[in-house]
């Protein structure tokens, strides 16, 4: 999901959206500025400042991670004094006056932003365990498009790539899950029956909010090298074939991105 906030009617739909991040936790605090050269003068000449927030919360049975990219940036605090952690939100105070936003990220002031708009960005998932943070530990993927893949799509990905699974469906209650379209388990082929204890676990279901649909992929039992290589692999063909947004951690990455990623970070794992 990507909304841009220019407005106070923008700034409403941001707070009633994420219901003011309650009981959130700021991840990820970045900002960058920018310089062009002037050749009269022969210097550089500020022109801007952006400051990103990443933010993981809960909301109507979902588990949410949003980025806050903040153009325009006027006036921008980050203070933690001994003691304090600005991390741990309980509701955001946001305002819109003279063409300008204002955020209140913490009641102290902490973390306080000012700027001309704002962008936001969004991947949610169903809550489906006990502990819902530990479903971050997931490769999830917001598609735009309304059609999402299909779980034989998937296993042609496998068969294709030389890694052939047999498929095992998970059922669920649909009035308590009613946004998950499918849900199962890949099961590397050749194992044992009865020594299922790593596969990988996949799901499909629509967002809460907007159009297109999501994928979560997890690793279940130890993350074994050919369980891992089933998620590199369907994550790859996942990200070229549809338009989106991937979640790793807490770290969302556009899917026309991924590859250049994954070289970036080759040690780290999908999930």
């Amino acid at each position: 999901m990507r909304h841009t906030i220019k407005t106070g009617e923008d700034l409403r739909w941001l707070i009633v959206h994420t219901g003011g991040f309650r009981s959130g936790y700021v991840t990820d605090v970045q900002m960058s500025k920018r310089h062009l050269f002037d050749e009269e003068s022969g210097r550089d000449i500020p022109a801007g400042t952006t400051v990103s927030v990443t933010i993981r919360y809960q909301a109507h049975g979902s588990i949410r991670v949003a980025k806050l990219t903040m153009t325009g940036v006027t006036d921008f605090s980050l203070l933690e004094q001994e003691g304090a952690d600005c991390s741990s939100l309980d509701v955001i105070q946001a305002e819109y006056g003279a063409g300008r936003l204002r955020f209140w990220f913490d009641p102290q002031g902490e973390l306080y932003i000012v700027c001309d708009e704002a962008h936001f960005q969004e991947v949610s998932a169903p809550i489906t365990s006990p502990n819902p943070f530990a479903d971050l530990a997931r490769w999830t993927f917001q598609g735009q498009t309304a059609d999402g893949p299909t779980v034989q799509w998937l296993l042609d990905q496998l068969d294709e790539a030389g890694l052939p699974c047999f498929w095992t469906s998970t059922k669920r209650d649909a009035a308590v899950n009613p946004t998950i379209t499918w849900e199962g388990d890949l099961i590397p082929a050749g194992r044992p029956t009865g020594h299922e204890t790593n596969a990988v676990r996949a799901m499909l279901y629509k967002p809460l909010a907007g159009d297109g649909f999501g994928l979560m992929l997890q690793v279940l039992g130890s993350q074994d090298r050919q369980v891992r290589r089933i998620v590199e692999i369907l994550a790859c063909h996942v990200t070229k074939n549809f338009e989106g947004t991937c979640l790793v951690g807490t770290t969302l990455i556009p899917s026309l991105e991924w590859e250049s990623w994954v070289t970036r970070n080759s040690r780290a794992r999908p999930v």
